[in-house]
């Protein structure tokens, strides 16, 4: 597939997002994807096998989240093949991530492309998230399609900082996930639109700690 091809096809359906990819990130984006489907003839990193699907349920998919990253520290959990993550981080490079995995071929992946596109704002780690306990705290913490909302937060709310927001992307809207979480939560559903994607249900749901609530 052209590259030509890729990069049109990227800008004419990057909607919301558009004002902040530069040509230099969608040539980055080419790249990752013509890498992911090199090694997913290999290792079978993602179940999407097309590069022209990728465009729409990798890349932009993981850019829908863009407008609701919070601060300058983002740990991606679950990150998978690096989604959402790396896109993010992409046009994000003011923002440090960190992107956490327990498969190490899908790890050996993201550091393939942190070295090929020298992106200096996004470091791995190996580790599953149970057994992740970093001395530091972030402003985001996001997760594509991982868990239910209950156990998300089981998972993962050590890790964010007070202030922080965590952010899950769903599917369809999560209202049976939603009803079983405690009133220690504020939760905000956004239903998204990705292009390319119109048949499938997309929805962000935003959740913060409340002021004083005890976890």
């Amino acid at each position: 597939m052209s590259k030509d091809y890729l990069k049109s096809k990227i800008i004419n359906i990057a909607g919301n997002v558009s004002e902040s990819i530069s040509n230099k990130n969608i040539d980055q984006f080419i790249v990752l994807l013509n890498e992911l489907h090199k090694w997913n003839q290999k290792f079978n990193l993602t179940s999407i096998r097309n590069v022209d699907d990728m465009i729409s349920g990798h890349l932009m998919d993981s850019l829908s989240a863009h407008p609701y990253i919070k601060g300058d520290s983002v740990v991606d959990i679950g990150t998978g093949a690096g989604f959402p993550g790396l896109p993010l981080a992409i046009i994000n490079q003011n923002v440090n991530y960190l992107l956490v995995d327990s498969n190490g071929k899908k790890i050996g992946f993201i550091n393939h492309i942190i070295n090929l596109l020298e992106i200096k704002n996004v470091k791995t780690k190996k580790i599953r998230i149970e057994n992740f306990f970093p001395h530091q705290v972030f402003d985001t913490v996001i997760a594509r399609a991982l868990s239910s909302l209950p156990n998300l937060i089981k998972l993962s709310q050590h890790l964010l900082k007070e202030e922080g927001v965590l952010i899950s992307m769903k599917g369809k809207h999560p209202s049976d996930e939603l009803k079983l979480l405690n009133d220690s939560w504020i939760t905000d559903v956004r239903e998204v639109s990705v292009e390319s994607m119109s048949d499938k249900q997309r929805h962000i749901i935003l959740l913060h700690k409340k002021e004083g609530s005890k976890l």
